[in-house]
């Protein structure tokens, strides 16, 4: 391994942990938003320890979109068996199936954003004021834009203006009837922080995050896990590749990367040399510059 970030910075951890403390504090109905991704098993790992010996005081909440990885249904159950922690799943089938929203058809058709209409129905039904999530800060350009507690008004829209300054930790979970909040315990950390701490603690992970022989499309250079979900050309071939996958999300958006790392420490080496951002795989935030900032601003994460 490298001699670059071997050792987790504990003041990280320290500062996750406050703010989760302060997220049940002060709201009535925290949740954690849970893809089964590394982030939201970090988020898992922190609460666990914000609330030693006592159990996690509020339920994990997955939004299926039903072009999950397989990968990640299984690990999310085992997780939950593992730990005890409460579940609760929204589906965006359901969404399509009561026509509250109009699946994608074409090439390019992805669910992903059909699933902010699932997670605000899930936020509302379950009267939750907060919910948790794993967003970093240097993840994305509009991802740096948000506060420690981001406030999402009575629509469940986010609005750049309406944040609040967060000056000496003082985090203000102040909300009008109606409002709820995302907090980002992890918002200061960087992607090698969470492979550092992923290794430190010793956390289990989906398979996918490893290299992996898996059939895909080579679709204008990008390497498209191919299933059921996928729309095929019949001049397209598929063709099977050592792959891994550096972030998790719906199987229609979220591309594969030639990769032989089959240890945290070879995907950490292999994120120190990469050039490409994190998200740079993630085929929905391509869709326009700004299409991230635009899915915030309708209720998105």
């Amino acid at each position: 391994m490298k001699e670059y970030l071997k050792e987790f910075p504990r003041e990280l951890e320290d500062e996750a942990i406050y703010i989760i403390r302060e997220a049940a504090s002060q709201f009535e109905r925290p949740a954690i938003l849970f893809s089964g991704g590394k982030d939201s098993i970090t988020l898992v790992r922190l609460a666990q320890k914000a609330f030693y010996p006592g159990k996690v005081p509020f339920p994990l909440v997955h939004i299926d979109t039903g072009h999950n990885f397989i990968e990640t249904i299984e690990f999310r159950d085992w997780l939950v068996k593992e730990t005890g922690l409460e579940l609760i799943v929204g589906y965006v089938q359901d969404d399509i199936n009561q026509k509250r929203v109009t699946e994608e058809t074409g090439k390019f058709a992805s669910r992903n954003t059909l699933q902010t209409t699932t997670l605000l129905r899930t936020i509302e039904a379950n009267k939750f004021d907060a919910c948790i999530g794993g967003a970093r800060r240097d993840e994305e350009k509009a991802r740096a834009k948000e506060r420690i507690f981001s406030v999402r008004d009575d629509f469940g829209q986010w609005d750049a203006k309406n944040q609040r300054l967060e000056l000496f930790d003082f985090l203000n979970g102040r909300i009008q009837p109606g409002e709820n909040v995302r907090v980002f315990p992890i918002s200061n950390w960087t992607e090698l922080d969470v492979w550092n701490y992923i290794k430190e603690e010793k956390l289990e992970i989906p398979s996918i995050y490893f290299a992996h022989a898996r059939e895909v499309l080579n679709r204008e250079g990008t390497l498209w896990p191919y299933s059921d979900f996928i729309f095929k050309d019949a001049d397209e071939k598929i063709e099977s590749r050592l792959v891994r996958f550096r972030t998790v999300g719906d199987m229609s958006c979220t591309a594969a990367l030639p990769s032989s790392a089959a240890t945290i420490e070879e995907i950490i080496d292999e994120i120190i040399d990469t050039t490409v951002s994190e998200r740079g795989t993630r085929l929905d935030d391509k869709r326009s510059e700004a299409a991230m900032e635009t899915r915030k601003v309708t209720g998105y994460f």
